[in-house]
C-alpha cells in the first residue's frame, strides 16, 4: 500500500539527479555511449574521439568525406540527440 508522499524508484532516482546535478552529466555520457545507434556503426568506427563541453559536441572523425556528410546533416544529429534525452544536451557540433 502506498503512502501519499510515496515516490516511484524512477522518480526517486530523477529527483537525486536534479539535486545532485547529475542530469546533464549522465545525459553527456548517454550520448557518447550510443554515439554508434545515433549515426550508425560505419561512422562510429570512424570516430576517433568524442566528448561534450559547455553544449558543444566535439567529434573527430578520420574521413574527411564522411565529416563532410555529417556537417550536412548536424542539425538533425543535434534534435536527434536532445530527443532522446528529452532536454538540451547538444546545442552545436563541431567536427576536428
Amino acid at each position: 500500500m502506498r503512502k501519499a508522499n510515496d515516490k516511484t524508484l524512477k522518480d526517486a532516482i530523477e529527483q537525486m539527479m536534479q539535486v545532485y546535478k547529475l542530469k546533464r552529466k549522465f545525459n553527456e555520457t548517454s550520448v557518447i555511449a550510443n554515439w554508434p545507434q545515433l549515426v550508425g556503426t560505419s561512422v562510429a568506427n570512424r570516430t576517433k574521439d568524442i566528448y561534450i563541453s559547455d553544449k558543444k559536441l566535439f567529434v573527430r572523425i578520420e574521413s574527411s568525406v564522411i565529416k563532410h556528410e555529417l556537417m550536412l546533416i548536424r542539425t538533425q544529429i543535434i534534435q536527434k540527440i536532445n530527443d532522446e534525452a528529452q532536454a538540451v544536451v547538444v546545442e552545436e557540433v563541431v567536427f576536428l
